[in-house]
């Protein structure tokens, strides 16, 4: 898909009425929208506009469905892109640091970029494939924001950053086979990256949420992001006013953060017998290693020295964790767990695991074959000082 030309195609002025003519077309439509308007207009240009109307419905979830109806995508810009969100709290962390301008490398269809910009930053935005290149100079027009971002087409190991506030780099972190978990194989990789947000005065690198800790540089202040729940990415922060070694967790959209450097790090806490209330922590607060501040927090301990849930006998109001009130622990069995569903009319059940192989829906579907039941109930399936434990209760 890098040939250009459909993609300057729909930049014309009968590109961007067939754009608006295929908008939310449903894909059962398609076939027959496509052959209608090939009576009049070209068949590559009509397949140009309904796989970008397939991608612009894609896209709504990340970019929201007014950016994403104006913007332009490639398969792969809607699955990497940063989303919206998430680009944006970032870019007014740039703002709040005083910074004016950033060399965005490895910049994709320009998500950050135009976050960025927004904020009133000039962006420098790289990227070294002609398509994706040409993509987000077009996304930075239909934006209104040409004038603050700058596109290049080039290889960003030859970009000179040293007239930038802060680097920004986002390494392709996909390959041939999928996705790529060692930071050596990002493209660029993860030692030229760090080497080049050293250079900088702010220099802020995005990695693969599952970063081991163990490859974190000892420069660099660590932070995970996640939104409504869901962790999106890690970031690594170089330069002045960072701490080497610390670790953070931010919460979107709340921007709720939890926080502590190599000095203030806590142990893990004790193991106790499971109390009245679970706590699941976000999955930021596990990816950071700050499960201890936040069970420091609830008074709480471990339920095994293994998983990440916090039990406590007080109920605490905490951003960092999802409370539960749990009602009943029994062994693995799942007789007896159907049976006791059965007895409370559960027909609403939400199954969690960790530290468990079993599959939630295989086991939902063995107990609940033919939910009947109005009531509701939360099971955990995990282990308690090292057991396998069904955990029941409900959202405290």
């Amino acid at each position: 898909m890098n040939d250009l030309a459909p993609l300057h195609a729909l930049l014309t002025p009968e590109g961007r009425a067939l754009l608006d003519a295929v908008r939310g077309t449903a894909p059962a439509d398609e076939l027959a929208v496509a052959t209608r308007l090939r009576r009049e207009h070209p068949a590559e240009l009509v397949s140009a506009a309904l796989g970008q109307a397939r991608l612009r419905q894609r896209a709504a979830v990340k970019f929201g469905a007014e950016d994403a109806g104006r913007m332009f995508f490639t398969p792969n810009g809607v699955e990497q892109s940063t989303r919206a969100s998430v680009a944006t709290y970032r870019a007014e962390c740039f703002q709040a640091l005083g910074v004016r301008s950033v060399a965005d490398l490895c910049c994709g269809i320009g998500g950050d970029a135009i976050a960025l910009a927004r904020a009133g930053i000039s962006v420098l935005a790289v990227d070294r494939d002609p398509f994706t290149a040409a993509v987000a100079r077009a996304n930075a027009e239909a934006l209104g924001l040409a004038d603050l971002i700058e596109v290049r087409e080039a290889d960003v190991t030859e970009i000179d950053t040293s007239p930038y506030d802060a680097v920004f780099v986002d390494p392709a972190r996909r390959g041939g086979r999928g996705r790529v978990f060692d930071p050596e194989a990002y493209s660029p990789p993860l030692s030229w990256a760090v080497s080049a947000a050293l250079k900088a005065p702010l220099g802020v690198l995005k990695v693969a949420p599952g970063i081991p800790h163990e490859a974190i540089p000892a420069e660099a202040e660590a932070e995970w992001i996640s939104d409504r729940g869901d962790v999106k990415e890690a970031v690594l922060k170089f330069g002045e006013g960072r701490t080497p070694g610390a670790r953070r967790a931010i919460l979107l959209p709340s921007e709720a953060g939890i926080w502590a450097s190599p000095a203030t790090m806590l142990p893990n806490p004790e193991v106790r017998p499971v109390g009245r209330y679970l706590y699941e922590p976000d999955g930021a607060v596990i990816r950071a290693h700050l499960v201890a501040q936040v069970a420091e927090d609830l008074d709480g301990g471990l339920i095994d020295e293994t998983i990440a849930y916090i039990t406590a006998d007080e109920l605490h109001v905490t951003p960092y964790a999802t409370a539960y009130e749990i009602t009943d622990q029994l062994p693995f069995n799942v007789k007896k767990l159907k049976a006791l569903l059965r007895e409370r009319g559960v027909g609403i059940l939400t199954v969690k695991k960790r530290g468990s192989a079993v599959e939630p829906e295989e086991l939902r579907r063995k107990v609940l074959p033919k939910p009947h039941g109005k009531a509701e109930a939360t099971v955990f399936l995990t282990r308690v000082a090292g057991a396998p434990t069904m955990l029941i209760g409900a959202p405290a």
